[in-house]
């Protein structure tokens, strides 16, 4: 098929994941993308697309909007979600990631979408107690390791699954922690590097996966143009422990490497700290008792299935001395984006 006339839809363009999968889209000839965003929404990330894109106005809460959105395609990229670790957000997750992901399978079965690419996260594979190692066939285990995001997600999975069973050509990308430029002072992981830019004295003993946002965007291509269904990829560049990532970062700074170990009885004292600190300032914590949680555990993160489609990962010490690099020229300042690839 003709890729400029193949009709996409993309929701949470505005979103990192969503904004350098648009900028992808338009590098490879596709032209007739529509994108679905909220009034409040910023377009920081995707500038140039502005004038690109049919941008439409709507939420994946409100299934009128999602049918709307979804007249005449053909292709949908869920990339919309809701992240967060503050207990205060618990319903807006189950409403974003979950009822939104249903309202999406819903919408796409009504309307006869050929395709659709679901983008989940390493979190809803679950954790167990028992093993440390993850890949797609890790099954869902009841755990208090998994945070409301996880359960979110995975709820949210679930409904893509449902769809599948009643003829929905779908598949879910799994990417571990996305990593990238983007806004420095918001909640995604660009965050980081304006922290350790800023000077970070601590770090945790925990150990995840790590993926390059442009890699994220780069796969999701690759499975449009391949006919798999019912199928998902976790989508990870490599496993670093926290201490070796944010020395890494320090270092493409130029900046002294965390040195004092964050201990359990610091975390203690800080969560709590901080949730009173966000009761009082009405701003959202920095520190919760879920990312404490996370930051302290040792995952290792497969990735074998999605490099038996042929594809590789940019390695994360390139994407952290790019993306490094991006933080020094605008000092945290102003949104970066970093170049395709």
């Amino acid at each position: 098929m003709d890729k400029s006339a193949q009709k996409i839809l993309v929701t949470g363009g505005t979103g990192f994941i969503g904004s350098y999968l648009l900028r992808y889209l338009w590098q490879e000839g596709y032209r007739s993308i529509r994108a679905m965003r909220r009034e409040e929404s910023k377009m920081d990330l995707a500038p140039e697309m502005v004038d690109r894109v049919e941008w439409v106005t709507g939420d994946v809460r409100d299934y009128g909007s999602v049918e709307d959105a979804l007249q005449g395609t053909e292709v949908v990229f869920h990339c919309a979600g809701a992240v967060s670790f503050d207990p205060r957000d618990r319903h807006l997750l189950r409403q974003v990631n979950a009822e939104g992901t249903a309202n999406m399978v819903n919408g796409a079965l009504a309307v006869g979408v050929k395709r659709f690419i679901h983008v989940s996260s390493i979190a809803a594979l679950g954790r167990s107690e028992h093993s440390n190692r993850i890949d797609e066939s890790s099954k869902w285990e009841r755990s208090s390791l998994n945070s409301w995001y996880a359960v979110t997600k995975f709820q949210g999975e679930m409904e893509v699954w449902r769809g599948v069973e009643e003829g929905l050509s779908a598949v879910i990308v799994n990417p571990s922690v996305v990593f990238g430029s983007g806004d420095w002072k918001g909640s995604g992981t660009a965050r980081i590097f304006h922290l350790v830019g800023k000077g970070l004295p601590f770090y945790t003993p925990g150990q995840t996966g790590f993926v390059d946002v442009r890699d994220v965007a780069r796969f999701m291509l690759l499975l449009l143009e391949k006919n798999i269904t019912g199928q998902r990829y976790i989508l990870n560049a490599d496993n670093w422990s926290l201490r070796d990532l944010t020395t890494a970062i320090a270092r493409a700074m130029d900046r002294p490497p965390p040195r004092i170990p964050f201990s359990a009885w610091m975390g203690a004292i800080a969560w709590r700290v901080e949730y009173l600190r966000s009761l009082l300032s009405g701003m959202r914590p920095v520190i919760t008792r879920e990312t404490l949680a996370n930051t302290r555990q040792r995952w290792e993160y497969i990735n074998e299935k999605s490099l038996s489609l042929g594809f590789s990962y940019l390695p994360l010490s390139q994407t952290i001395e790019e993306t490094a690099r991006q933080w020094m020229e605008s000092k945290g300042e102003t949104t970066a984006v970093l170049p395709l690839k």
